[in-house]
C-alpha cells in the first residue's frame, strides 16, 4: 500500500484520507485520481464513516497538480476527459457536494491544486507552520478548479487577487483572520484536534448536517427569500424524519439521541 497516492484509514467515526506523496509535496497526478475516483464513493456509502478528513504525508498538504501530467493530458483524443475534467467533476466537485462534512486538515504547503482542494472542505483546520497560496501566477498556469471563482467567494476580494495576482503564500493564522481556516494548531496537536472536531460532529444527526450542508452551499447564489424558502422546505422534510423525533424525544427524556441518519 505504500505505492498508493492516497492512504485511507478510519478512525472511530472518522474516515481519514492521506495524501501520500509526499517527495512530490503531494502534488496530484493520475494515479491520485484514479485513487480519489476509487475511494470517495466508498465513504460516501459507508454508513460507519460520519465525517471525513483530508491531509498530507510530509511537509506538504498539496502543492497542486502534477504539470508534467497536466502536458500530457492536453494529447488526449477529442472528447476524452482531460486531467482537469477529472479533477474537478471527479473529484472537487464531489468533495464540494459530499453528503457527509469534511475536514482539511493543514499539515504545510497548500498552494494552486492544493488550494483547490482545501476550498471544497467544509472547515478547515491548520498548522502554524502551514503557508496557504495560489502559485498559478508564477508558473504562467490559469486557476482551473476554483481558484478565480471560488477563492473570493471565501475571502475578501483584495486579498484573493493578491494571492492571484503576486503567487504569495500567507501563513495560516493570516488566513484565519480573513475566515479561510477555522481553527491554527501546532502542527503535533493537528491529528489530535481534527480528530476531536470530527468525533464533535460525528455526534450529530448525519441527516441533519447533510440538508444543513446543502442549504448552505447554495445560499450564496441565491436571494435570500429564496435560500429562506429552501431552508423551510427542508426544514418540514426533516420535522418529519426519525432523527427529529429522536433529537426532540432525547432532549424531553434526559438522555443522549441514538441518530441513524434517517
Amino acid at each position: 500500500m505504500t505505492n498508493s497516492a492516497l492512504l485511507y484509514e478510519q478512525s472511530g467515526p472518522v474516515g481519514w484520507i492521506n495524501l501520500n506523496r509526499p517527495n512530490e509535496m503531494n502534488a496530484i497526478n493520475l494515479q491520485m485520481l484514479d485513487e480519489f475516483e476509487e475511494i470517495l464513493p466508498r465513504i460516501a456509502n459507508d454508513d460507519a464513516v460520519k465525517v471525513i478528513v483530508l491531509t498530507g504525508k510530509g511537509r506538504a498538504f498539496c502543492a497542486g497538480a502534477d504539470l508534467k501530467e497536466i502536458l500530457n493530458s492536453a494529447r488526449l483524443q477529442p472528447g476524452e476527459a482531460d486531467f482537469i475534467d477529472r479533477l474537478t467533476e471527479r473529484v472537487l466537485n464531489v468533495l464540494r457536494d459530499f453528503p457527509k462534512p469534511v475536514i482539511a486538515a493543514l499539515n504545510g504547503i497548500t498552494m494552486a491544486g492544493g488550494l483547490e482542494t482545501a476550498m471544497c472542505a467544509d472547515i478547515v483546520v491548520a498548522a502554524d507552520c502551514a503557508r496557504i497560496g495560489d502559485a498559478h501566477a508564477n508558473y504562467g498556469v490559469y486557476p482551473g478548479a476554483g481558484g478565480a471563482a471560488v477563492l473570493p467567494r471565501i475571502i475578501p476580494l483584495n486579498v484573493a487577487k493578491f494571492l492571484l495576482f503576486t503567487g504569495s503564500t500567507l501563513s495560516a493564522e493570516e488566513m484565519k483572520i480573513y475566515g479561510f481556516v477555522n481553527q491554527v494548531v501546532d502542527l503535533n496537536s493537528l491529528r489530535a484536534e481534527t480528530q476531536r472536531i470530527a468525533e464533535l460532529i460525528a455526534e450529530k444527526s448525519p441527516i441533519a448536517l447533510q440538508r444543513m450542508k446543502t442549504v448552505a452551499n447554495e445560499t450564496g447564489s441565491k436571494a435570500l427569500h429564496a435560500a429562506l424558502e429552501h431552508e423551510q422546505v427542508l426544514f418540514r422534510r426533516h420535522m418529519r424524519s426519525y432523527d427529529a423525533m429522536e433529537g426532540l424525544n432525547a432532549f424531553s427524556e434526559k438522555r443522549r439521541p441514538q441518530f441513524k441518519g434517517y
